[in-house]
């Protein structure tokens, strides 16, 4: 189990250093262009994701506190935070926090979602591709059926819904089936409804519905 949880960490390290990149040639202009995370646009996730990074479980609960338990605006809060004034500035601070190895208390599979669904939010809208370890994308979609959609997860989702990949020997929850890539399954019970368009199965409707 230790050496499992001590694999994460590689995996996040790696992704992150892939966004780096992959920001680090894009025009400013485009760091203002819509994400798929709403109401942000990809300087926010960036910023976002340079603030989780820093984020330690003792820190978390600081700012959650000082948010009244509203983690949309603790998130909000975050994103100014770290939000320099141009895209080079946001994407230094991402750059300085990249090999951290903080994190909220939440289990450790969390920082692979977070770093492929906000990679995902950035990337999609942007019309850039990134191959992601069937590893980290497993990890994470498993984390995601287990955790109760209050924390941002799919638990209830999976009670109705069984979801089957058919790019890894996955198959999750109990329902009508709603097949797919992992990627794809994943990004759908995060609530990207993009992500819809790649799923196929008897389970679709209910779950477009749900989500």
């Amino acid at each position: 189990m230790e050496e499992a949880v001590g694999d994460v960490w590689p995996m996040v390290h790696a992704e992150r250093a892939a966004l780096i990149e992959d920001l680090a040639h894009l025009d400013d202009e485009r760091w203002e262009e819509p994400s798929l995370c709403a109401a942000w646009t990809v300087h926010d996730v960036a910023a976002h994701l340079a603030d989780t990074a820093r984020t330690t479980r003792l820190g978390f609960l600081i700012g959650l506190a000082r948010a009244r338990f509203d983690f949309d605006l603790q998130n909000a809060r975050g994103v100014e935070r770290e939000r320099g004034a141009s895209p080079q500035e946001t994407l230094e601070r991402l750059r300085r926090v990249a090999s951290r190895r903080s994190t909220p208390p939440a289990p450790l599979d969390s920082r692979l979602v977070e770093e492929i669904v906000h990679g995902e939010d950035i990337r999609r809208p942007l019309g850039l591709s990134h191959s992601y370890p069937r590893e980290a994308v497993v990890r994470s979609l498993r984390l995601q059926a287990r955790t109760p959609a209050s924390f941002g997860g799919a638990k209830e989702l999976v009670a109705r819904t069984r979801l089957t990949a058919t790019d890894a020997d996955v198959s999750i929850g109990e329902g009508p089936e709603v097949r797919g890539p992992a990627l794809s399954l994943l990004l759908a019970v995060s609530r990207r409804r993009v992500a819809l368009a790649d799923l196929d199965g008897p389970g679709l409707t209910a779950l477009a519905a749900a989500i």
